[in-house]
């Protein structure tokens, strides 16, 4: 099994390259309890293979899948864990922020999470309110991070001369069929500027795993598609990923993503591909 690599938040802490994401573990935007046995197995297993960033928001199950992973946690070091959880873009009021992370705490189980993000902006509400509580939460210590998601380049800038801490990562979509995040001048500027870009979607929900060139790719070096794709995202500096599978297997096998070295030309092939 590959060892995990890190990268480094502002505060010069490490955090891992790959993450596990939990979005559907529990349920969309409604809970489901069907298979709440199944997820916690496999949250556990996911830690003791080396995954220790979870990633998991409010929203989520309508705050179910919360409860998944706090009660899949339970007996681990709480220190050895990094956990990001989000405040829905509808709870993004000075008072409402408070409330949604008391709501996220309570159902993790713990007193304080690693990483808090903005989920979606919402132009309703003025993102100074939304920093305002943000920034005490920091203070506070409820929060050891914070940071943002889905946010485009103009909002990322906005959220930086807001926060009184250094934002620490803008979480958005980004894989190789997925540019949008590189091309709009977000990843320059968190790779400019300290902050860590959290890839969330790295295989496209799938379609990854039958592009031609990735496979073609994938054959030659006795790999799979996903290793391949998730490679490509975490080669990059300051690019972080959180992938969900509810399939050990492929969580031990994305860990192989790792080690992986491809020579120049299939980087470039793979740069290419749209």
């Amino acid at each position: 099994m590959a060892p995990m690599q890190y990268d480094c938040l502002y505060t010069g802490e490490r955090i891992p390259r790959l993450g596990l994401g939990t979005w559907k573990m529990g349920g969309g935007m409604n809970p489901d309890r069907s298979q709440d046995e199944r997820v916690i197995s496999v949250i556990r297993a996911a830690i003791e293979l080396g995954y220790t960033h979870i990633d998991t928001a409010e929203m989520y199950g309508a705050g179910h899948t919360e409860k998944l992973v706090g009660q899949a946690i339970r007996g681990f070091d709480r220190e050895r864990l990094f956990i990001t959880t989000k405040v829905w873009d509808s709870n993004l009021r000075y008072h409402q922020v408070f409330q949604a992370l008391q709501g996220s705490l309570e159902r993790l189980g713990i007193d304080r999470v690693d990483l808090y993000l903005v989920h979606w902006p919402n132009p309703a509400i003025p993102l100074e309110e939304t920093f305002d509580a943000l920034n005490e939460i920091a203070e506070r210590g409820l929060a050891r991070y914070i940071g943002v998601s889905n946010f485009d380049l103009d909002l990322l800038k906005k959220s930086r001369a807001l926060s009184r801490a250094p934002i620490a990562t803008d979480q958005v979509p980004y894989n190789l069929h997925n540019r949008k995040y590189s091309r709009n001048g977000v990843l320059r500027y968190c790779q400019e500027n300290g902050i860590l870009l959290t890839a969330y979607s790295p295989i496209e929900r799938g379609t990854l795993l039958d592009d031609p060139e990735v496979r073609q790719i994938a054959e030659k070096y006795g790999a799979t598609p996903a290793q391949i794709a998730l490679h490509w995202v975490m080669r990059q500096p300051s690019v972080i990923t959180i992938p969900m599978s509810l399939n050990v297997e492929h969580l031990e096998s994305n860990l192989r993503a790792l080690e992986l070295e491809l020579d120049p030309e299939d980087l470039a092939r793979l740069d290419q591909l749209t």
